[in-house]
Formats: structure tokens, sequence, C-alpha cells
């Protein structure tokens, strides 16, 4: 088996200049994701496009673990970046730049379903925090009825949640689906009051003014 996801995660949203966008999208495809692939423990990659919020970039990179980020080979590259980089790097040209680590809490074992899995055509994520009063009761909540509720609809793969280890906010709700359409359909929305505790549930969530956002792949080496 071919290991293409393990426990962690990072996930690069950002916005760029019109005028940079072409070879923005050359420097990405071109150098920067292979390189980044080139890190033992960074497992698999893909790009993607808002086609629901934003921001419109989403790089996602599936890490054998999010201690990835602070091992000698990737803090090399990030420390020694090439002159292409220095140019067209997000946090040099972002409009918008939101870098984010993550370790999955939900589920909470890497199946070897999920660990053989490719990238997923189409994603909806959530990023948000949630009130500490109800922290507990709200994961549980989450974990035993609001994912699970949503992995059976038609078009959804799956559904998997992280907590932050590097950035803001706390949380990440990240749904694998088929198509982008997968989400917008009658059988997703019902899933919202499914469960009586959802109602009350959902208006702990304290979503980032883009959140949820719904993307599409553009691109995976």
């Amino acid at each position: 088996m071919t290991k293409l996801k393990g426990t962690g995660m990072l996930a690069v949203w950002s916005e760029v200049p019109e005028e940079y966008e072409e070879e923005f999208n050359e420097w990405y495809n071109h150098e920067h994701i292979a390189e980044r692939l080139s890190v033992p423990g960074v497992l698999s990659a893909a790009r993607y496009e808002a086609v629901k919020s934003g921001p419109k970039h989403l790089a996602v990179y599936e890490l054998e673990h999010s201690s990835v980020m602070q091992s000698p080979e990737y803090t090399a590259l990030k420390n020694n970046p090439t002159e292409w980089s220095k140019r067209m790097s997000p946090d040099v040209i972002g409009t918008k730049y939101i870098r984010n680590v993550y370790e999955m809490i939900f589920p909470t074992e890497l199946t070897e379903e999920i660990a053989s899995s490719p990238m997923a055509p189409a994603l909806q994520v959530g990023r948000m925090n949630i009130p500490s009063n109800t922290e507990n009761e709200w994961n549980n909540w989450y974990n035993k009825i609001y994912v699970p509720n949503y992995e059976t609809v038609n078009g959804v793969i799956r559904g998997r949640r992280y907590q932050v280890v590097e950035g803001s906010p706390k949380y990440m709700t990240f749904y694998e689906l088929d198509s982008a359409n997968a989400s917008q359909t009658e059988e997703w929305q019902k899933q919202q009051t499914a469960h009586p505790d959802n109602e009350r549930m959902r208006e702990e969530m304290q979503h980032e003014s883009d959140s949820p956002g719904i993307w599409v792949k553009t691109f995976e080496l």
C-alpha cells in the first residue's frame, strides 16, 4: 500500500493580485508542490480553487504527522527559498494568506482506507472556534453525530476533523467530496436538522467570515 495520508495536514489559503495569477500558478505547479513533496513525511498534495466563498487558492499537503513541519528537511527548504519562491510565494504577493498546520482529531485512528485514498476531487472546509464552556460537549456531538450523518450523503467520501497546531482558528472540518455539488443537495441540507442537538450545537460554532467554503481540485502531481 502506498501511503497517501497520515494524521497531519498543512493547508495554505491565498488570494493573489490578478496580474500575478499566471506566474503564481506556474510556480506552484512546476516548482513548489514538487519541492514540498520531496520532504520525507509529505505524503501527497493537491491544489484547489474556490467555487463558493474563499480564499480562491487552497493548497493541501497530507502529512505523516504535523511534526513533519518541524523536520530538518522541511526547515532547510523553508529557510532557503528559490529565487522564484522569493518572488511568487503567497506570503510575499498574497492579498490574503492563511497557513495552518493541523493534527487529525477525528477519526481517532488512521484507517488503511483513509491512508491509501487519493486527494479528493472537491472539498468543503469549515474553520471555526468554539466557546470553552461547551467545547467538550460540542466535540463529542461533532464526532459521534454531525460528521457521521453527513458521511451518509451521496457524494461525500468522508469527513475528517482537525485541531490547529500552527495558526488559527482552533478547529477545521474537512469534507472530501466526489464533486462540488455534493454539499449543495437537499440531502445534505437535511442533515443540518437531522438530530435534535444540531440546532443548539451549530449555534455554538464561531466560523471565520469566509467559512465554510467549497473548492475543486485543479492540480495534483
